[in-house]
């Protein structure tokens, strides 16, 4: 219980919900467990919590596998397991990571692995991950991991694990049948799906019809009617992201672009800047419609119709989260029309005819040339650029440390003095390369 409470603590949560409590409950009475919770309900804390309790300190070796589709969720999911402060290691791997870091990390195995079907299977195949110690498996998002196309991948890779004695099977969606291959026997089912209509009670549905065929006049007027506020624009295809995000720049809208055929580090950049504020507005496929740690949406825009109920749940699943409040706007050409199988009622928004840019963030992104990698902590690079940099606490944002890089959120106003005054400047005895992050 103290250890609960710790967590709890650290996490800066005053208590669980409901789900969580059942899914904790759930684990002392069965080995083998289905958890059905729709997006943003913490379902992350609901299967990590349970986990702890079966980890143990004198066990070497890796003790628990999760399996995700994504790797934007592999590293989510690790932050939230290190923020918790248990004391046990975790490390993650997935595809556009060095394989050569992630060997190093499994020569000295985590307590916790964190990794994408792919990347596992790699390491399994190359003898890079030893699976005999692994007793936990948790197989998160999986109905996403099926669409994604992953099932040989997690097929091969449970048929490695001789020593498994816990399952547990996070969906957001129901399924007909579980797949033979997860080894689930007679799973304790948790089902809060129909519990998520709750989750999502704060938010509002609103729809903007434009006069033709062309959407992104419409789009232009919205962002400026909604301000300063963070939002993720929805499309269903890579181009038509690339396209709205252009179309955008040329009418003077500050954003960011996230869709699976970019580089790692560029997909990684953009959430960065997303979540510290110097990107309010996303432009996205549904890559970022589940599993990523982007809090705090107040709009989600359906730029595109959402082909399933499935996709259009998701999506709004990015707003109005727990107890917050936020707005669903779907945008429709003269001759489309919400489809049938959106039957929740949506009002009609109207735009006025004067149109005014919003100013930009205040923020900027500065990025530092080291990572955890290097030695370099959160709080090496805080107390450089506020020493250093001769800034007040204000003044600084978000700051997040990776394997061999980091950035810091810092006043736009700010930026170019800090950066004058820390270039060169050395940290832990190295010196760091600064910029500003494009």
């Amino acid at each position: 219980m103290y250890m609960q409470e710790k967590i709890l603590e650290n996490l800066k949560i005053a208590s669980l919900n409901q789900m969580q409590i059942s899914a904790l409950e759930a684990a002392k009475k069965s080995s083998d467990m289905v958890l059905l919770s729709p997006t943003g309900s913490g379902k992350t804390l609901g299967f990590l919590l349970p986990l702890i309790e079966h980890l143990d300190r004198e066990m070497q070796g890796v003790q628990a596998l999760i399996i995700v589709p994504s790797r934007e969720l592999a590293l989510q999911i690790e932050q939230v397991f290190k923020q918790m402060g248990t004391g046990y290691k975790v490390n993650c791997c997935y595809g556009g990571h060095s394989t050569k870091v992630e060997r190093n990390n499994l020569s000295h195995p985590p307590a916790v692995l964190v990794g994408t079907p792919g990347r596992i299977s790699f390491h399994i195949r190359n003898g890079y991950l030893d699976t005999s110690t692994i007793q936990t498996l948790i197989l998160d998002e999986f109905d996403k991991s099926l669409e994604f196309g992953f099932e040989q991948e997690m097929s091969s890779i449970i048929a490695e694990l001789p020593k498994i004695k816990r399952r547990i099977l996070i969906s957001a969606t129901r399924m007909a049948d579980i797949p033979a291959f997860t080894g689930l026997k007679k799973p304790l089912v948790l089902d809060f799906l129909e519990a998520g209509k709750q989750v999502l009670s704060g938010l509002s549905l609103k729809y903007l019809r434009a006069p033709d065929n062309d959407k992104l006049e419409l789009l232009f007027g919205l962002i400026c009617k909604l301000g300063a506020v963070s939002a993720l624009v929805f499309c269903n295809h890579r181009d038509a992201v690339e396209r709205v995000g252009l179309l955008l720049e040329e009418m003077g809208i500050s954003h960011g672009v996230f869709h699976g055929g970019m580089e790692q580090e560029d997909r990684e950049k953009a959430l960065i800047k997303f979540r510290n504020g110097t990107h309010r507005l996303l432009i996205t496929t549904d890559l970022a419609s589940r599993g990523l740690d982007i809090p705090e949406i107040e709009a989600v825009v359906h730029y595109q119709l959402p082909v399933t109920l499935e996709v259009y749940t998701h999506r709004n699943g990015r707003t109005a989260r727990m107890h917050a409040n936020g707005t669903s706007y779907i945008l429709l050409s003269a001759s489309e029309h919400i489809p049938p199988f959106i039957t929740d009622k949506h009002v009609e928004e109207k735009l006025s005819a004067d149109r005014e840019v919003p100013e930009p963030s205040v923020w900027k992104t500065l990025y530092i040339g080291a990572g955890k990698k290097d030695k370099i902590n959160k709080m090496d690079i805080v107390g450089t650029i506020l020493q250093k940099g001769k800034i007040a606490k204000d003044d600084l944002g978000l700051v997040e440390v990776l394997d061999y890089a980091s950035y810091a959120a810092v006043k736009g106003d700010k930026i170019d003095k800090v950066l004058e005054r820390i270039q060169g400047e050395k940290v832990k005895s190295k010196k760091l390369k600064f910029g500003i992050s494009k």
